[in-house]
């Protein structure tokens, strides 16, 4: 049974790229507790396919803004999206240091790809695992740092709040032992809402966690009903996680097709308008999904550029070389959130947010594809400092937390999750 101590100076709930870059990102004199409820390497980070965004000179920023509002159907917080385009080059070469290694061409320069909803190639990217490449390789740095310590399968079930002001956590272990763990600051980075849904891209356990703690605590959150669903994912009749096949792989060529063969849509359109022409068909056709054919990609890339896809695509019984494979549109990414400021920092005193459980204003109503790794550490380093800049306040005194209430927790999760639902099935623009 895991046994925590009951101070920290840093409370992380998550293990992905938001939770892992913070803690990198502290003094290596402040203490940190890190949670996840599965395994440390089990976060949507790690699933990410496509890559990474960078702005690639000043002359591409007016296009990378443009691109994000677009697909944000302008809903986006401006100031939001300039910082993340801007702060984009620092935070490549910063995963550079960390030994995150990106596609590069003969010559040793980056090789920048492009996906749906980009006017111009510039994502940078690993194979066809690029977060994998990314969140591995910080979790091992994150891993040899003598003041985090990381606890798997330990849940954040509550924050320890009073007269608006957070104080740290109550965890659960695998045991189910309750532990009061203090802490001067405190960041919720659990992930996003996939577990909630039949059809989803996300790992089973990423159920809202965070989003539920900060309705049953008065801390503000935004647009629950924005939920985007990824056009492309494989159709198949098993139940579970679905796979996703990536956004590059249209950005390099691949085309949809219908039950005849022909093509139906314009693919490189942002994720929301592809996923309607996608269900528009299927709904013209009477069919549970429609066909991706990657052979225009050409086999070089394919093998280069896309070797876990090809591979899963084998293990189903389809060679991408030979054929279209089946695809259908699934839930994949949660736009809405905590409340944050350009910071991280919730509308709760020492409470920060990060990752696609914090709503910064970057996303909008519809992610910009390759949009989320980047704005993910980059706010979760904002909030490092943050929280370092601040740490000379550190708290005199702590209340005592009433273990009480947390059926009502459980009630308020299984509320959350219809209500989500029911927006996401209602809202047909965010498809």
């Amino acid at each position: 049974m895991e046994n925590f101590e009951h101070k920290y100076d840093v409370l992380i709930a998550g293990t992905g790229v938001a939770g892992l870059c913070c803690a990198l990102n502290l003094p290596r004199d402040m203490r940190v507790l890190m949670l996840t409820k599965a395994a440390a390497d089990e976060s949507d980070s790690f699933l990410a396919q496509g890559g990474i965004c960078m702005l690639r000179g000043e002359e591409d920023f007016r296009g990378y803004f443009d691109d994000t509002l677009r697909a944000g159907h302008y809903e986006n917080d401006a100031a939001a999206v300039e910082q993340m385009i801007r702060l984009s080059p620092a935070m490549i070469a910063e995963l550079v240091e960390c030994g995150v290694e990106f596609a590069r061409d003969e010559e040793g320069n980056f090789r920048f790809t492009r996906e749906g909803g980009h006017s111009r190639p510039r994502i940078l990217f690993h194979d066809d695992i690029t977060g994998k490449e990314i969140t591995g390789k910080l979790l091992a740095l994150v891993r040899t740092l003598p003041n985090v310590r990381i606890a798997e399968r330990a849940e954040l079930i509550d924050i320890i709040a009073e007269n608006g002001e957070c104080f740290g956590g109550v965890v659960r272990s695998a045991g189910g032992k309750l532990t009061d763990v203090y802490a001067n600051f405190t960041l919720l980075a659990t992930g996003g809402v996939g577990g909630l849904f039949e059809n989803s891209t996300n790992f089973r356990h990423l159920t809202g966690d965070a989003l539920a703690i900060a309705l049953k605590n008065g801390v503000e959150v935004e647009h629950l009903d924005y939920v985007q669903i990824h056009p492309t994912t494989f159709y198949s009749e098993k139940q579970g996680r679905r796979f996703l096949i990536s956004e590059s792989v249209r950005g390099e060529g691949a085309v949809l097709l219908d039950r005849e063969g022909n093509r139906f849509c314009n693919e490189l359109m942002p994720r929301d308008v592809v996923t309607g022409d996608i269900r528009a068909q299927m709904k013209k056709e009477g069919s549970k999904f429609v066909r991706l054919d990657m052979r225009p990609v050409g086999e070089k890339t394919i093998r280069e550029h896309f070797p876990t896809i090809y591979a899963h695509c084998l293990e189903e019984g389809y060679d991408v070389l030979k054929e279209p494979i089946p695809v259908v549109p699934a839930q994949h990414y949660f736009m809405g959130g905590v409340k944050v400021d350009l910071d991280g920092r919730t509308s709760m005193k020492r409470l920060f947010s990060a990752g696609e459980t914090a709503c910064n204003g970057v996303h909008g109503k519809n992610r910009l594809a390759s949009n989320s790794l980047l704005e993910s550490l980059i706010w979760a380093e904002r909030a490092a400092k943050a929280m370092a800049a601040e740490r000379k306040n550190a708290i005199g005194r702590y209340p005592v937390p009433e273990h009480s209430g947390y059926e009502d927790y459980a009630a308020l999760k299984q509320n959350y999750a219809k209500i989500i639902r029911e927006e996401a099935e209602k809202e047909a623009t965010i498809d």
